[in-house]
């Protein structure tokens, strides 16, 4: 199994995946337990962004993030201000979705993220974390929280 590919922040790793496809349709893998990047089984779910909505900033405190974008097109963007962290300040934005980057994001605790529908068609994201949801163990801030360097005004719903 493929480690992935380390990002422009510490401890985010990017893994290219695997997609069986025939005249029938697709079998679009995201993670399994023999892989390098499984550390738990928490919870699985799925979470729809309609073009032009932000679902953003959000972070976890102890919880590992394993998403991927099995339909429609994704704008992810992940924040790094952990303090003593190598890659402290870094921004890492990828544009997800097939046929082209169907790939899993594994974001680790304590990194900001939020994304973003791009084109007209909503967004799916899958998320295979590593712990079940516990909401006491997340945080919120604003999309336009001055805190991140980040505008999501003219990057939502594919526009410049």
């Amino acid at each position: 199994m493929d480690a992935g590919i380390k990002s422009s922040i510490h401890g985010l790793i990017v893994t290219p995946l695997r997609e069986i496809s025939d005249g029938r349709g697709s079998v679009l893998h995201l993670l399994r337990s023999d892989d390098p990047a499984f550390i738990g089984f928490g919870e699985c779910y799925c979470s729809e962004t309609f073009p032009g909505s932000v679902k953003a900033w959000k972070r976890h405190t102890r919880q590992t993030q394993n998403l991927a974008v099995p339909a429609g097109r994704l704008r992810l963007v992940v924040f790094d201000n952990r303090p003593d962290s190598p890659t402290h300040g870094a921004l890492a934005e990828f544009e997800l979705g097939r046929p082209d980057n169907y790939v899993r994001i594994s974001i680790p605790p304590m990194l900001w993220y939020g994304f973003s529908a791009l084109g007209t068609s909503p967004a799916l994201i899958v998320n295979c974390a590593d712990q079940p949801h516990d909401p006491q163990e997340s945080e919120r801030i604003a999309e336009d929280d001055a805190s991140i360097p980040y505008c999501w005004q003219f990057q939502a719903g594919g526009g410049q």
